[in-house]
């Protein structure tokens, strides 16, 4: 009979691996690494990401990786963009296609008359020229295909053909409207040329183990992820949930105790952490996640107290005063708000180097 692991200690162990039960002093590429992804809808959040997991942390790091390539941003798990190791995206890019392909499925009626067999290489034939915007591309491809979806157009570029997104020199890495390279053109090599999905469930285990095979297709987006748990399992460790669900993970990884100390740390949007796992409540309770997410699917920034999300925060900057507020699901214990506002000051003092005054409040509605 599998031992069976607590909602309390599903969260030491998963926190442990994403790094946020201490700061450690690594490198950008290896914290990347070690999280398997971040996701990056938009460039902020994993600047965030990475300071409130990574001890002397300079936005200047991540952007120096972004530059030397080491660290690219690019569309990969559930068909989103994610900050990925350039090893990575090109170990299990071609790992992900089948999920990609799979979402053209939302174009519907809009792909009428997409051919892809000439949509994808007319596209590669564009961006070999020089990167591109999806804007420029779009209207490109309209040309060559009049009679196809210009919408539908972009999005089966950006599903099918293997690209990275190229950064500037903007604060937070990207612009609005970035430009798009072929990923071997601009990293040197192409995808892997097979998938590799079990090295893929290895990796995701390490990053956010203990999960089940639910956890790991909601991470992914790729049915096969049943699958290959089930070729790991003879040398996985396997425990069950209160729920009796199996929950797969590699035997040496770390599973600190119950009572280990989880420091108050704030998540930005988008936070891959609140994203990985089917079963969320190793994060977030399950009377709390409707707020996680707003009408328009954006993903809120949560905090964290004692390891599980306590509640959603928001900044504002005006007249050099930098404020933090705390939005929390159910009233904090004082020694909650004390810890927050330490961290949440210092969150500021990153965010707005140049505020004359950072404030850390809870919001009254």
């Amino acid at each position: 009979m599998n031992e069976t692991l607590s909602v309390q200690a599903m969260n030491r162990a998963t926190l442990a691996r994403q790094l946020l039960l201490a700061r450690e002093p690594l490198p950008v590429t290896e914290a990347v690494g070690r999280l398997f992804g971040m996701q990056a809808q938009e460039p902020k959040p994993p600047f965030l990401g990475l300071w409130t997991r990574l001890d002397g942390f300079h936005a200047s790091d991540l952007t120096a990786a972004l530059h030397d390539r080491s660290v690219v941003r690019a569309t990969m798990m559930r068909a989103t963009l994610h900050l990925m190791t350039s090893a990575d995206y090109t170990a299990f890019r071609t790992t992900m296609q089948p999920m990609l392909d799979g979402a053209l499925r939302v174009l519907g009626d809009r792909a009428k008359g997409m051919d892809l067999q000439k949509v994808v290489p007319a596209a590669r034939a564009l961006l070999e020229q020089e990167p591109r915007t999806f804007n420029e591309v779009r209207a490109l491809l309209q040309e060559r295909f009049p009679d196809v979806n210009d919408r539908a157009l972009g999005y089966a570029v950006r599903l099918c053909v293997p690209l990275v997104m190229v950064p500037t020199q903007d604060r937070w890495g990207f612009p609005r409207t970035s430009r798009f390279a072929l990923a071997d053109d601009r990293l040197g090599t192409g995808p892997a040329p097979e998938p590799a999905m079990d090295e893929l469930m290895l990796r995701y285990l390490a990053a956010y183990g203990p999960a089940s095979a639910a956890d790991a297709q909601a991470w992914s987006g790729l049915s096969a992820a049943a699958e290959a748990l089930e070729r790991l399992r003879p040398g996985l460790r396997v425990f069950a949930d209160d729920r009796g669900t199996d929950l797969f993970d590699l035997p040496e990884a770390p599973r600190p105790g119950e009572d280990v100390h989880a420091p108050a740390r704030f998540l930005p949007e988008f936070d891959s952490l609140v994203l990985a796992h089917a079963d969320r409540r190793r994060v977030i309770a399950d009377t709390h996640r409707p707020l996680l997410t707003t009408k328009n699917l954006r993903v809120r920034a949560v905090f964290l107290w004692d390891g599980f999300a306590h509640g959603i925060w928001e900044t504002e900057y005006k007249r050099k005063v930098a404020t933090l507020r705390l939005r929390p699901f159910e009233p904090l214990p004082r020694a909650a708000l004390d810890e927050l506002t330490r961290e949440g000051e210092a969150l500021l003092r990153f965010t707005e180097p140049d505020a004359k005054e950072t404030i850390v409040t809870v919001a009254d509605d």
